[in-house]
């Protein structure tokens, strides 16, 4: 699972320098495929032992899915890990009985999910492709989900919520986490400076880093928690939950902008709990 960014730290635009921008989903997929392809290693290096190679882990605050048990009974489900990374989570899926399918944009992480795979003797399917345009017929998946996968990263998040429709059962579940919106609101910094309240929770703008060049090389899309409910209504979902995980007690690892001290004021992480009507 890529994830939390799937969770990249993001630091304040230099002085003068804007990192607000519109940008196209084309700019997004080309930026996001080589972000994620030339930070992979370092990723992986980074976060890799909090992850695990057989895990399922929602947020950097810790949650797992073996205790949240937020996609229900896997077994013999077919599931489809959207924005997998390494597929950690796909991997420990499969070890519950579920037929997974791994899909991640990046080639980069999903050469670290075959890796993983051979080293610990689970190996599920890779596909690389994007959540625009997923590579599977109608109604073929019982489960979608993602931990800080593709939602966050695509100009049209409601385009991708109509896929993920597209390709579930009448019923099926879809569950994603993403950066709680509420954080746009702060710099991205893990210290007493990310918690002043600097930009407006309104401005839908993406953050986008570039190159010298001018070449979008990371984006990051934000949407209200409004925006969100009206996206999965509007592909035909029910939001059965919401989850804003507390930090837990004892828990005192950094993550980019993810700390001890932020995570004990407000929510850190958002997990969307849905069903298709």
């Amino acid at each position: 699972m890529t994830y939390l960014v799937r969770v990249t730290e993001i630091n304040p635009a230099a002085p003068g320098t804007s990192p607000r921008r519109a940008i196209t989903d084309d700019e997004s997929r080309v930026a996001s495929r080589g972000w994620w392809d030339s930070d992979a290693d370092d990723y992986q290096a980074e976060h890799g032992a909090f992850l695990g190679d057989l895990d399922f882990v929602w947020c950097p605050e810790g949650l797992r899915e073996a205790d949240a048990r937020l996609l229900g009974d896997v077994r013999g489900k077919r599931v489809l890990e959207l924005g997998a990374g390494a597929a950690a989570g796909a991997r420990w899926l499969d070890g519950q009985g579920a037929e997974v399918t791994a899909l991640d944009l990046s080639a980069g992480m999903l050469r670290h999910a075959r890796e993983a795979g051979a080293r610990t003797g689970v190996r599920v399917p890779l596909v690389q492709a994007d959540a625009l345009a997923l590579p599977f017929a109608d109604s073929v998946f019982d489960i979608v989900c993602t931990a800080f996968g593709a939602i966050p990263f695509v100009a049209d998040s409601g385009a991708a919520m109509r896929e993920v429709a597209r390709v579930l059962r009448t019923g099926g579940t879809w569950v994603f986490s993403i950066t709680h919106p509420m954080r746009w609101i702060f710099w991205d910094e893990p210290d007493e400076t990310g918690l002043v309240a600097r930009n407006s929770y309104f401005d839908r703008t993406p953050y986008v880093e570039r190159d010298d060049t001018g070449v979008p090389t990371y984006v990051e899309q934000h949407r209200t928690l409004g925006d969100r409910v009206r996206e999965l209504v509007a592909a035909g979902f029910v939001l059965r939950d919401l989850i804003e995980p507390d930090w837990p007690a004892g828990h005192e690892e950094t993550w980019g902008q993810w700390s001890p001290l932020r995570g004990r004021l407000f929510p850190g992480t958002a997990i969307f709990v849905s069903d298709l009507r």
